[in-house]
C-alpha cells in the first residue's frame, strides 16, 4: 500500500477542489498499464514456532555406579539403541539370590505338598488327628504363598538387572551426556538426568489464528468451498521469503484465548533431512477463502486518502481520473482489486507525484509483471 507524503496529498486534496488549477499545469509523463487478471486465494499470514513432534528427558529406573556412554553427544539415534549402562554386579548378585530363593522355596513346597497329600490319605482312613491335618494344609498353603513372593522377588530383580542398560525409548537426536562415567547416579522421576532426545521427523508448528481469519476459515471449510486442500499451510523460515515448507494442519485448540482474542493451531510437516530446529521461529499462510478470480496491480499504485483506495487512471484524452476501489490482499509487490476497476482502463503505476485529478499527462503503456500462477504462497513471496 502506498501513502502519500503530507504535502503530496495537500496537493491532491487542493488539485481536487480546483481543478481549474489542473488545467494549467503542463502535461507531464507517466507510465500506465492496465490491471491483469488472474485466480487468487485469500490467505492469512500469522509468525509462529517450530516444536518437537516427541522429546524424552532420559533418567534411570535404578540408581549406581555409570559404567559406559554408548553414543557421540548429538548423535542421531533409533528407538532401542543401548545409550548408557550401569554397574550391573549388584543387580546380578541381587538376581542370583532371588534364583536362590526360588529354589529354597520350591523345595519347602514340594515337601509340603507331600505331607499334604499323605495326611489327606490318612484322614480318610481315620489315622490322623484333625488337628494335625489342618496344621499341614496351612503349612502347604503358606510354603505356596512363600514361592509366589519368592517368584514376584524374582521378576524384579531381573527388571532392576535389565534398567542397567538405559536404552532410546523414541527415534531421533540425542543431545550430549550429561553425566561422565565413574559417576553415581540416582533413580525415578527426580533423579539425575542423563540426556535428551528430541524427534525431528516429523516436526510441529505452533501458530495463533486471530478470531476474523479463524471465521473466515471455519465458513469456508463448512460450505466446503476451500477443496480437497483445505488443510493444507504453506510456512517460511525466518531468513525465507518463499512459503516452500508444506504443512497439515492437524490440531486445533477447543477454544479462543480470551485475553488474545486468538486460537492456537498446529500443522505437522516432514523434516526428514533435520534442517528444521525446534525452537526456530517462521511464518504460516493459512486459505481463508475459495480460488475466485480478480484483477491485479502493482500495490505502489493504490494510494490511501482517508478511510478510501485510489488509483489515478488516464482517460483516452490524457485527463487523469482518480477511481475508488476495493482492495483483497497483496501478494507479494502486487495488490488483489475487488472493485473498482476494469480491464480495460489505464491505471498510472510510475509519475503519481506527476498526476493532478483533472490534469493532463502524457501516457506510455508498459507491463508489469505478473507470475502466472498466484494460488500458492511459494509462488508470490513477500
Amino acid at each position: 500500500m502506498r501513502f502519500l507524503p503530507r504535502r503530496a496529498l495537500a496537493a491532491f486534496l487542493v488539485a481536487a477542489i480546483t481543478p481549474a488549477f489542473a488545467q494549467e499545469m503542463p502535461a507531464l509523463p507517466v507510465s500506465v498499464a492496465k490491471p491483469v487478471k488472474r485466480q487468487v486465494i485469500n490467505w492469512a499470514e500469522m509468525p509462529g514456532r517450530f516444536e518437537a513432534a516427541n522429546s524424552v528427558e532420559l533418567r534411570a529406573q535404578v540408581a549406581g555406579e555409570l559404567e559406559s556412554v554408548h553414543f557421540e553427544d548429538g548423535q542421531n539415534v533409533k528407538a532401542g539403541d543401548l545409550l548408557f549402562r550401569i554397574d550391573a554386579a549388584q543387580f546380578k548378585a541381587a538376581l542370583d539370590a532371588a534364583e536362590a530363593t526360588v529354589r529354597t522355596n520350591q523345595t519347602r513346597l514340594d515337601l509340603a505338598a507331600s505331607e499334604q497329600k499323605r495326611g489327606q490319605e490318612l484322614r480318610g482312613s481315620g489315622n490322623i488327628a484333625e488337628s494335625v491335618f489342618q496344621q499341614r494344609n496351612q503349612a502347604f498353603l503358606e510354603a505356596q504363598a512363600n514361592l509366589d513372593a519368592a517368584r514376584a522377588e524374582l521378576d524384579r530383580a531381573q527388571l532392576n538387572l535389565g534398567y542397567t542398560e538405559i536404552l532410546a525409548p523414541i527415534s531421533g537426536k540425542a543431545g550430549r551426556k550429561l553425566v561422565t562415567e565413574g559417576n553415581l547416579i540416582s533413580a525415578g522421576s527426580a533423579g539425575t538426568l542423563l540426556t535428551t532426545i528430541v524427534q525431528y521427523d516429523p516436526i510441529h508448528f505452533y501458530f495463533d489464528v486471530d478470531e476474523q481469519s479463524y471465521l473466515a476459515y471455519q465458513r469456508a471449510r463448512a460450505a466446503q468451498t476451500l477443496g480437497q486442500n483445505y488443510q493444507t499451510v504453506y510456512i517460511a523460515l525466518s531468513d525465507e521469503t518463499a512459503f516452500t515448507h508444506e504443512g497439515k494442519l492437524d490440531f486445533v485448540a477447543n477454544q479462543i484465548d480470551e485475553e488474545t482474542g486468538t486460537i492456537r493451531v498446529r500443522a505437522v510437516l516432514p523434516n526428514a533431512d533435520g534442517f528444521i530446529t525446534p525452537g526456530l521461529f517462521g511464518r504460516v499462510k493459512l486459505q481463508t477463502r475459495p480460488l475466485y478470480e480478480a484483477l491485479v496491480v502493482p500495490d505502489e499504485a493504490v494510494m490511501l486518502d482517508q478511510t478510501r483506495r485510489l488509483v489515478m487512471t488516464v482517460k483516452e484524452d490524457g485527463t487523469v481520473e482518480p477511481k475508488q476501489i476495493e482492495v483483497g490482499p497483496r501478494i507479494g509487490k502486487l495488490r488483489v482489486v475487488t472493485k473498482g476497476l476494469t480491464e480495460n482502463d489505464l491505471v498510472i503505476i510510475n509519475g503519481l507525484m506527476r498526476a493532478r485529478p483533472g490534469g493532463k499527462v502524457v501516457p506510455t503503456t508498459v507491463q508489469f509483471d505478473v507470475p502466472a500462477d498466484l494460488t500458492k504462497p511459494s509462488a508470490t513471496p513477500n
